[in-house]
């Protein structure tokens, strides 16, 4: 037997062994607060309770003011390791501080992305490079790293790129072209593409693309109460908004219906974004019954939603590519069993629905504003039987959904798939 087949069989003997390795790059994760944080922090702890090997490349933690808030031993340092929740180790890249503005973010994430290829060069080999969107330059960054590390690319489109930025118009003429170029490309040279929307990934099929799954965003049920019904009495009507303050929610239709209920409601706005100054603005010209408060974790998101009559999940609708789009915070509110105000379309609407969860209703101030005054007047309409939790504990719960993801990266390895635990 050669040396050189020895050592083949030797490296084949490694590779059934040794634990899968991923080297995970994501623009947000914890310390912060963030949905890819939510969403990588909940799955890690299902992958390194498997036993595999996780490297995270992410920036120092500055979200959401763009600017380092917290301790480094917390934040984390540029260029160090440092030691995550469970087994995964953080590396570090460096950030350009900025302000709120769509532009200095987009900036940002691409001095970070540039700096996570030569720092994903210093990292252990891994078996697979996992680059996960809306931050659209760290895709690029994934392409580049997985290609010098001679490695499988996996890419994660938590969002509908590049049809939102169609959409959104966040590009135009030459750019837009060039943004929409450079998703796709990379999108049909990975060798797998992961998407958290069934409706979603039927687009990409139907564009060509050939290996495409489905992971949908979700959360560990067990660690969510389900609450009690609201108060059967009670003289001011309480809507809830939990989440980003920006163009995609178009919450300044809320707003103006709560201008048209007026006092017999109160309006509460959880949260920060770029439309966050206008929305103040424009709740103040009104003069509608709406609080805002600054992001909120813990015990005192409980107690916001204990608080709410309803829950609203709003995306605007004169964006197709969110008629493939599921807000994360969908599973959170059918957890918890509180009624949904669903200002929403395509699967979205379809999950409320197959869940029990709410009501579906028009993008206008003045649906909006019927439907609150009906909810009032018949408050037995707000009580939840628990379907909307059992459909998220069968649909979207992170023991399942962990499981999946790594069954599928397990077959693109080539590797037996996880026992489940």
């Amino acid at each position: 037997m050669s040396r050189n087949t020895f050592q083949g069989l030797s490296n084949n003997a490694e590779a059934e062994v040794r634990p899968v390795r991923v080297s995970l790059l994501v623009h947000s994760y914890w310390p912060e607060s963030s949905p890819p944080q939510r969403r990588w922090t909940a799955l890690l702890k299902e992958f390194c309770a498997s036993g595999w090997d996780i490297d995270v490349v992410t920036p120092v933690a500055h979200a959401p003011s763009g600017r380092r808030e917290l301790p480094p031993e917390r934040a984390g340092r540029a260029f160090r390791r440092q030691k995550g929740q469970f087994t995964e180790i953080i590396r570090r890249v460096p950030y350009l501080p900025h302000g709120n503005s769509q532009l200095a973010r987009f900036v940002d994430h691409c001095f970070s992305a540039g700096m996570t290829v030569p720092l994903g060069l210093l990292t252990r080999r891994p078996d697979v490079v996992l680059a996960t969107a809306p931050s659209l330059p760290i895709l690029a960054a994934g392409y580049l790293l997985a290609r010098a590390r001679r490695v499988p690319l996996i890419v994660e489109m938590r969002d509908a790129w590049p049809d939102l930025a169609r959409d959104s118009r966040m590009v135009k003429g030459r750019i837009k072209s060039v943004v929409e170029v450079a998703v796709e490309f990379i999108q049909r040279r990975a060798d797998l593409v992961v998407t958290v929307t069934e409706g979603f990934a039927d687009t990409l099929r139907l564009r060509g693309l050939k290996n495409v799954a489905t992971v949908s965003n979700g959360l560990h049920v067990d660690t969510i109460p389900f609450l009690p019904p609201p108060e059967p009495e009670r003289e001011i009507f309480e809507a809830l908004y939990l989440g980003n303050h920006g163009a995609s929610q178009r919450l300044e239709v809320v707003i103006r219906a709560s201008a048209l209920v007026g006092d017999a409601m109160h309006l509460h706005l959880v949260g920060h974004g770029t439309q966050s100054p206008a929305l103040e603005k424009l709740a103040r010209e009104l003069e509608a019954p709406v609080t805002f408060h600054q992001p909120q974790h813990g015990q005192a998101v409980l107690d916001r939603y204990a608080s709410a009559d309803t829950c609203i999940i709003s995306l605007r609708d004169d964006w197709k590519s969110f008629e493939t789009t599921v807000p994360s915070k969908t599973y959170e509110v059918l957890s918890l069993g509180r009624h949904v105000t669903a200002i929403v379309k395509g699967e979205a609407a379809r999950i409320i629905d197959d869940a029990e969860a709410g009501d579906i209703v028009a993008s206008t101030p003045e649906a909006v504003a019927e439907l609150w005054r009906e909810l009032a007047s018949d408050r037995s309409r707000l009580v939840r039987a628990e379907a909307s939790r059992q459909w998220v504990k069968e649909n979207a719960d992170y023991g399942q959904l962990a499981g999946r993801y790594m069954d599928l990266i397990a077959e693109l390895l080539g590797r037996e798939p996880v026992p489940a635990r």
